[in-house]
């Protein structure tokens, strides 16, 4: 049974307490598993335009492009493979064409003019879950009774929280902190966020616009209240009665997929797990949030090595680094063995930067799972993250530093053995030194 044959889905719209109109709009596509949720604004009803206009145009693109979609989910080969970048890539070109059309739409009619919308999309294709997002709506992910949101806000709050110039307590005092800095329509084009995420079988997940997210807690904890306190038929209305119960300020839309429970996905849910906590806790990766955290885990793969199989070769130009996930490998330069490395450790990090020979080979013990992350790949992430990309470079430099003191450290070792005082003399006190080397060259 495919993944997407088990997905149930719960939508609702409501126009809140102050609105006297609903510039939400919404789609779900059982068939495609596409889920949309968009919120518009521009006067005179315009942002309705914008949001309907966005919602109808993603999903028309996205069905003239389904055999890309049905060649992922089938695992197509050679010339019909679909990888992963590439549904990412047709989910943003489907959003940029809906902000090219809204943009026009607006330029011939002034009552439209500056219409725009947010976008919050997912699309569910085999085991993964494709989202594409703009604005301030909003994703979240519910698994093993914990949340996290799995988009990031585009608006002047968390622009300024990022750069770190003010306190939080000082943003709340900023006017129009909440205005949004990116909206489909509004230019030709904008930047889209794109994300794959493993999807588990447990899994659930919250589309929503601000007229709900802006009800919730920092901790998300109102989130998992709804999630853990009502049957899955109620909980979609449960989120628009908490908003409403708060004060409705603007209109409130959320779409919960579900997606059912499957004992026969409980190893994949391991090895998932496994490979987040063990990239977590690498020095590489640990000051990431989870948000990038799962950027990197959607270019991490998990390969598995039978015991004598090589997984770097000397000499070998690389591009990968590898990290183990279980087993152990053994590190070989020459005939020697220079180091043994198990769950957590990992080798190859030089190839994320450039492409150089590897020093050594690296052999498994026994049969053995590793995780392996592409330069390309990774690079790809960097150019499109700026700040996932500073945080890791000084991290990268982290690593290169206590390389750099540990190799001091054997080369000071070292010479300090070759420095040895000569206590010759003073062990046989009646050798004469008649020779131009001196008595150590001649007992030894």
């Amino acid at each position: 049974m495919a993944l997407t044959d088990g997905i149930r889905f719960f939508a609702a719209t409501d126009v809140g307490r102050v609105r006297d109109h609903n510039e939400d709009n919404y789609l779900v596509d059982r068939k495609l598993a596409l889920f949309i949720v968009c919120d518009g604004m521009g006067g005179h009803a315009a942002g309705e335009v914008a949001s309907a206009l966005a919602v109808r145009t993603v999903h028309e693109e996205i069905r003239k492009q389904r055999q890309i979609v049905d060649d992922f989910e089938l695992g197509a080969k050679g010339a019909s493979a679909v990888s992963a970048r590439e549904l990412l890539n047709l989910l943003e070109f489907s959003v940029q064409r809906a902000c090219a059309r809204i943009h026009e739409e607006a330029a011939a009619d002034s009552a439209k003019r500056g219409m725009g919308t947010t976008l919050s999309a997912m699309i569910f294709v085999g085991n993964k879950g494709f989202i594409a997002h703009v604005g301030d709506s909003r994703i979240y992910q519910y698994r093993d009774g914990r949340v996290q949101q799995l988009t990031e806000d585009h608006t002047v709050f968390n622009e300024l929280i990022k750069r770190g110039k003010l306190t939080r307590e000082q943003i709340e005092k900023v006017a129009h902190k909440n205005a949004i800095t990116r909206a489909v329509g509004i230019y030709e084009r904008v930047e889209v966020d794109t994300l794959a995420v493993e999807v588990l079988p447990g899994d659930a997940f919250l589309l929503c616009s601000d007229g709900l997210h802006g009800y919730f807690d920092d901790k998300n904890e109102d989130v998992l209240a709804v999630f853990a306190g009502y049957r899955p038929e109620d909980q979609a209305q449960a989120f628009i009665d908490h908003a409403n119960a708060r004060g409705g300020k603007d209109n409130i839309t959320d779409i919960i997929v579900r997606i059912e429970a499957n004992d026969q996905e409980l190893v994949r849910a391991r090895k998932l797990q496994a490979k987040r906590d063990i990239l977590a806790k690498m020095s590489l990766f640990s000051r990431l949030s989870e948000r990038e955290l799962l950027r990197v885990m959607q270019v991490a793969e998990i390969r598995d090595f039978e015991r004598g199989s090589y997984v770097m070769r000397e000499g070998e130009k690389g591009d990968e680094l590898f990290i183990v996930l279980s087993g152990k490998v053994a590190v070989i330069r020459g005939e020697a063995v220079l180091t043994h490395l198990g769950p957590g450790e990992h080798v190859g990090e030089m190839a994320l930067i450039r492409a150089v020979p590897r020093s050594a080979n690296v052999v498994a013990d026994v049969d053995s799972e590793l995780v392996a992350i592409k330069r390309g790949d990774f690079f790809d992430i960097l150019r499109r993250e700026h700040e996932l990309a500073i945080k890791f470079l000084w991290q990268f430099l982290g690593v290169l530093a206590d390389r750099l003191d540990q190799t001091s450290r054997e080369l000071r070792t070292a010479r300090e053995h070759e420095q040895v005082e000569d206590i010759t003399s003073e062990i046989f006190p009646d050798i004469e030194d008649d020779s131009p080397t001196g008595p150590h060259e001649r007992v030894r």
